[in-house]
């Protein structure tokens, strides 16, 4: 019995209820946990991994650009250098407008297998924000189904004093049920057009 106590333990997540970006992670993580573990979704990498993808481009030519002028200093390396910084400033605000219109805040990308295998997955996605000083958590669940061509959203706001207790400890039976009702409110959905 002394284990299963201190599992319990373990597991609750405890945080400083005053910082609003540890807040709203801990309550990322969860949704996530939430969808991941109860309803057995994949989670999917591609939106990360295309982040990743520009940014090792911008690494690379700022490697190739220390690289040229290590054996041809300045004066010989002016051009390459000029080119490299211009295509580091660019990759530079391909990244900003990816992170603002593509990501747009989603944490969690996960998969809804389809059981047949013939039909392409359900995509699921997360995203959240909380405004600063209000205490609010706004959370969007989307689910696209591409069989159908059907996209339904669904959207949230509460206050993170209803996630956490007066220590500022996860309640995640109060996470996992507010997700359980986004989702089912997701599914009786109409399609948005």
């Amino acid at each position: 019995m002394g284990k299963e106590e201190s599992n319990a333990d373990d597991k609750q997540i405890k945080i400083n209820k005053w910082d609003y970006l540890a807040l709203k992670n801990t309550l990322d993580d969860a949704v996530k946990e939430v969808l991941i573990t109860k309803y057995n979704h994949v989670e999917d990498f591609s939106l990360i991994d295309y982040r990743l993808l520009i940014c090792t481009f911008a690494v690379l030519v700022a490697g190739f650009a220390l690289g040229w002028d290590f054996f041809n200093p300045f004066p010989k390396s002016r051009f390459v250098l000029t080119v490299c910084v211009a295509l580091y400033f660019i990759t530079m605000g391909a990244i900003t407008l990816y992170t603002t219109y593509m990501e747009k805040g989603i944490f969690a990308v996960t998969l809804e297998r389809d059981e047949s295998g013939f039909n392409p997955d359900v995509v699921w996605e997360a995203s959240s924000y909380i405004k600063k000083h209000t205490g609010m958590y706004y959370l969007t669940m989307v689910r696209k189904d591409a069989v159908r061509a059907d996209v339904r959203e669904r959207e949230i706001s509460k206050s993170v004093a209803n996630y956490f207790d007066e220590e500022g400890t996860l309640c995640q039976d109060v996470v996992e049920n507010e997700v359980t009702k986004m989702r089912e409110a997701v599914l009786k959905l109409k399609k948005i057009e």
